[in-house]
């Protein structure tokens, strides 16, 4: 099968998919969720594939929706998506992901936003090249270091957020209390690989 944003490298019984739109930073156009529909959507009932390595080419991994491709359409050409649109159809990729038995593991590097982060979250293993051999104290140490000079703050009065908090916190606001940042650092953790849970109370004090 030729696809149009993506390209499929067999080695062996290991497929090495790439996101191939670099000039965009591998970002999400309708034509790349038809290719990863139509390859997810086939592994269910390959035998002969094992294991899928995803990566992006480029400086990126995914940085999330195509805005251009998408402001410029007619929506009558979207796909239904279950009644949702473009992002109901996208939302099926990573169902597929989940569905195929296969062990997807996904290669990080530079951003992966948005629907992006959301490959990596249905993958199975997820690994940033740079840090492939860290362990859990250096992952926490980095993500720490983050926090510390990303321009992120505690305030009590952060408004409303959305559906998807951790992502609205990493990439959106910025700001938050405790309860936002806990439950955002835990979220990067276990998309790492890195055993973390959150555990409230009410600690006393004015």
């Amino acid at each position: 099968m030729a696809y149009s944003t993506i390209t499929v490298e067999k080695r062996g019984a290991t497929d090495w998919l790439t996101l191939n739109r670099p000039e965009a930073m591998n970002s999400i156009s309708l034509a790349m969720v038809d290719d990863l529909s139509d390859y997810f959507g086939r592994l269910f009932d390959d035998r002969d594939t094992r294991i899928v390595v995803m990566r992006g080419a480029g400086r990126a991994f995914c940085a999330g929706l195509d805005i251009k491709d998408n402001a410029g359409r007619d929506p009558t050409s979207v796909p239904f998506g279950g009644g949702f649109g473009f992002q109901g159809y996208l939302a099926d990729v990573y169902v597929k992901m989940r569905r195929c038995p296969q062990a997807i593991v996904s290669l990080i590097h530079g951003a992966a936003c948005g629907g992006g982060f959301a490959f990596a979250l249905a993958s199975d293993i997820r690994r940033d090249p740079r840090y492939a051999q860290a362990g859990a104290d250096t992952l926490v140490q980095v993500a720490m270091q983050r926090l510390r000079t990303g321009g992120y703050s505690y305030t009590l009065e952060p408004g409303a957020y959305g559906r998807d908090t951790a992502d609205e916190f990493w990439f959106d606001r910025k700001e938050g209390f405790c309860e936002h940042i806990a439950s955002a650092f835990v979220v990067l953790m276990r998309a790492m690989d890195v055993p973390a849970r959150i555990v409230t109370g009410y600690q006393g004090g004015e």
